[in-house]
């Protein structure tokens, strides 16, 4: 039988393996200093899961699903368990910073360890942009209650949804950028400051919300059917991709192998936990159908059934302190991704240069900042959303894959965290994963195609010739 791939050379180039103690070394020896403890990366998992999805992209998915959005919060978090099992068993193996992408790289090659980490700039720099929109969104809210006045929507929103630019979202996009170019310690301090904040906010929320629900407001309980149901889980899966921030500090935590799976399921259940708790709130207190794709959704809600706005109005401060951490945490994953990226020679060396004095991959930081910056700037929130699910989807399906092929090449190889009930568990994340991916529309297909033809053009004609495996060969 005939090769798919006739040129052996080439073959091998796209197969070649990073060997999974090659991988351990680098993170013993990394530049970057190790500071995290099991609280600073739980607050960096929950920084960078718990914002957009439940205060901005909620507005969306209910209408898509109707007071069912509870389920499809459950489903997107049965799909995110499955993978955040997988991650916990992969982080404490191998504690690197680039996450999904290093996990490919020991076991499905270096075209899909490259495949894996485009699709983790799609969904870390995408996923930014969007909550960068929504931020704004919610920054008009405070200004319109507080003030009655808001900012213009030349200058609020971007092109395609009735704006020139969306300058709030630049704005907070360059303090995360700043926090960030101090220091991981500084910027997980700061991160844990916020997290409390909107942890306070969402129950202050539910305990308001909750007076005003009715038991009509659940009736018809599936409006649109399953498949609003399973529509509007695909939307909400935007809400979970975070979790996996703190696998992407596996060189900065004192000790990776205990902490970070730890951090990765202890996030991920407080966060189900609200996301559920809120969603069961707002359609309960306010009709599916007044929701209108919402972008500052729960301000919505409080607007709507109380008279006093005070309560609107602390909302709407706590979502922006929410969304800024979000924007914090989910760019420090970025970074270090695409610093395990350009360690490895796949993408330009000086993305991994780091500052001697505070740790940071500055160039890194500063390119990626403005990258984002501009996207959110100039495109509308929710093509931006959508295009993250795919995107993140296709990432924890690799990682699913990833531990069971780990599980049969390398059986022994010490696991601080194992995943249960395998193989049963990784191959019920991989189909979950699939299910949700053909859940979106062919709009995001289309785009997701577009991005993935965009990445292999990028490899062909740098990375596979620039990589350190091509070179040490």
């Amino acid at each position: 039988m005939k090769s798919v791939l006739p040129d052996p050379g080439l073959r091998a180039a796209l197969l070649r393996r990073k060997p999974v103690a090659d991988l351990v070394a680098e993170a013993d020896h990394g530049r970057l200093k190790r500071s995290l403890g099991l609280g600073q990366l739980t607050m960096l998992s929950i920084g960078a899961t718990l914002g957009s999805g439940i205060f901005v992209v909620l507005g969306e998915a209910v209408p898509v699903a109707g007071p069912a959005v509870v389920l499809s919060f459950v489903l997107a978090g049965i799909t995110a368990l499955f993978s955040a099992l997988s991650y916990a068993e992969l982080a404490g193996m191998i504690p690197l910073s680039g996450s999904s992408y290093s996990y490919a790289y020991a076991t499905l090659g270096e075209i899909v360890a490259w495949i894996c980490g485009w699709c983790l700039v799609l969904e870390y720099g995408v996923s930014v942009a969007s909550v960068a929109v929504g931020w704004g969104q919610y920054l008009n809210e405070l200004l319109q209650l507080a003030f009655g006045v808001a900012i213009p929507d030349a200058l609020s929103q971007p092109p395609g949804a009735g704006g020139l630019v969306n300058v709030p979202a630049i704005l907070v996009v360059v303090l995360a950028m700043v926090l960030l170019l101090s220091g991981a310690k500084e910027s997980a301090r700061a991160n844990a400051i916020m997290v409390t904040v909107k942890i306070a906010t969402l129950v202050m929320f539910c305990a308001i919300a909750f007076t005003a629900v009715q038991a009509k407001n659940f009736t018809p309980f599936l409006p649109l059917g399953l498949a609003g149901m399973s529509a509007g889980g695909a939307k909400l899966f935007f809400s979970y991709i975070g979790f996996d921030a703190a696998s992407t500090a596996g060189e900065e935590a004192r000790n990776p192998q205990r902490d970070l799976p730890r951090a990765i399921l202890l996030s991920l259940a407080i966060v189900t936990v609200l996301y559920c708790l809120v969603a069961f709130a707002a359609v309960g207190a306010l009709p599916w159908q007044q929701f209108g794709d919402q972008q500052a959704a729960l301000s919505h809600v409080l607007t709507s059934v109380l008279d006093n706005k005070f309560w609107a109005g602390v909302l709407a401060v706590g979502a922006i302190v929410a969304i800024s951490s979000v924007v914090l945490t989910v760019l420090y994953g970025q970074t270090r991704i695409l610093y395990a990226m350009s360690r490895d020679g796949l993408v330009p060396k000086a993305l991994s240069t780091v500052h001697p004095k505070t740790g940071v991959p500055r160039t890194n930081t500063l390119v990626v900042s403005g990258f984002v910056a501009v996207l959110a700037a100039f495109i509308p929130l929710g093509k931006l959303a959508d295009a993250t699910s795919i995107g993140t989807l296709f990432a924890f399906g690799l990682v699913n894959i990833a531990v069971l092929i780990l599980r049969k090449r390398r059986p022994d190889d010490a696991r601080s965290f194992r995943v249960p009930f395998s193989p049963v568990t990784p191959i019920l994340g991989v189909l979950c994963c699939a299910y949700m991916m053909f859940s979106l529309d062919g709009a995001t297909w289309i785009v997701f195609g577009a991005w993935m033809a965009l990445g292999l053009v990028l490899y062909f004609a740098y990375g596979i010739r620039r990589s350190r495996l091509a070179v040490q060969s």
